[in-house]
Formats: C-alpha cells, structure tokens, sequence
C-alpha cells in the first residue's frame, strides 16, 4: 500500500516540468514514454498544475535554460515577447508565464527516493549556455532530497526547435530512470514486466 493509499506494483514517479514554448513539455512526455515502456507508473504535470509535495519515490524535474539558470518573471516576460514576433514561429505553451521551477521548488518538494533533473538548452556548449538542470539540482539538494540519476540537457536549435534526436535520447533516458527506480526501491517494489 502506498503513503497515499493506492495500490501499485512499482515506484511512483512524477514528472514536474516549466515549458515555454513546447520543447520542454515534449522532453518530459518523451521521459515518460520511457518510463511507461518498463511498466512503472510516472505522471506528467506542468508546474503550474503540480502539488507540493506531489505523492511519488522519484521525483524528476525539468525546465528550460534562462540564462545560465532557471527562468526568473523577468525571462518568461521576454519569452513572452518572442512569441508575439511573427517572425519568430513561436507560441507559448497554456500557462508558461505563471510562476516557474524556480518558484515551485522553493515550496519544498519531496520524494522517498530522490529526484532527478533535467533542462532544455541552446545547442552550444554547456560554458556557454549554462544549464538549467544545475540550478534544479542544487536547490533540491538544500531541502534534503538527494540525486538517483545523473541530470541531463536536452537541445534546441537557435529557433528554440528540439533537435530531432533528443526525443529518442528522451525516451532511452526515461528507461534509464525507470530502471534506478525499480533498483532503489528494493524487490518489494520492483515491477513485473
């Protein structure tokens, strides 16, 4: 029986995630897919919809690279301004300019086995860009969680377009996840394929 009282045969994991225009939306659902595939149970919420602390073992969070960092009022207004550039080919995804990762993790989130982060950056190197996931990773290290899978970054072109790999690499690393979750949680809790 789980602490929320439901049932399940493996490791709960929550996916948390801030995306502006898509890309990190369709990272975090790619992860998912992986998870799926090693039959775990995983939900998939934009942070402006999640509960904190939302009922999971694993929590992984993602968000889009601002910056060298997390998104701030000041960038989702300046993403916001890109959008309305018809120029620029981009829509901003349905409540991306409320309150971000950053804001979220400060309200303490939790997980009875750690978290996992991720970020979306520009393709250029990681001196360069900084990483979002970074940012992600140490806050949730100061409330006490500690890190299950090594943070990854997911890439887009200059036009904030996903590359065409990342969703496969997406889904592979979801697996990745999925398998440290099913090894953290011991046999009692190990999913039956």
């Amino acid at each position: 029986m789980r602490a929320d009282g439901s049932s399940s045969p493996g490791p709960m994991i929550a996916i948390v995630y801030e995306s502006l225009f898509g890309n990190t939306r369709l990272v975090a659902e790619a992860i998912a897919e992986g998870i799926r595939e090693q039959h775990m149970e995983v939900s998939v919420l934009p942070v402006a919809n999640a509960p904190t602390p939302p009922v999971c073992d694993v929590l992984v969070v993602g968000a889009p690279t601002h910056a060298h960092t997390l998104s701030t009022a000041a960038s989702r207004a300046e993403a916001e301004r890109w959008a309305r550039d018809p120029a620029k080919h981009l829509a901003l995804e349905s409540g991306s300019l409320t309150a971000g990762v950053r804001e979220w993790v400060e309200r303490s989130p939790s997980a009875r086995l750690g978290f996992v982060a991720f970020d979306t950056r520009v393709d250029m190197p990681r001196i360069f860009t900084g990483a979002a996931s970074t940012a992600i990773a140490r806050r949730l290290k100061r409330h006490g969680m500690r890190e299950v899978v090594t943070s990854e970054s997911f890439l887009v072109d200059k036009d904030s377009r996903l590359l065409p790999k990342e969703h496969d690499r997406a889904l592979r690393w979801g697996r990745e996840i999925a398998a440290t979750a099913g090894a953290l949680a011991g046999p009692s809790m190990r999913v039956r394929g």
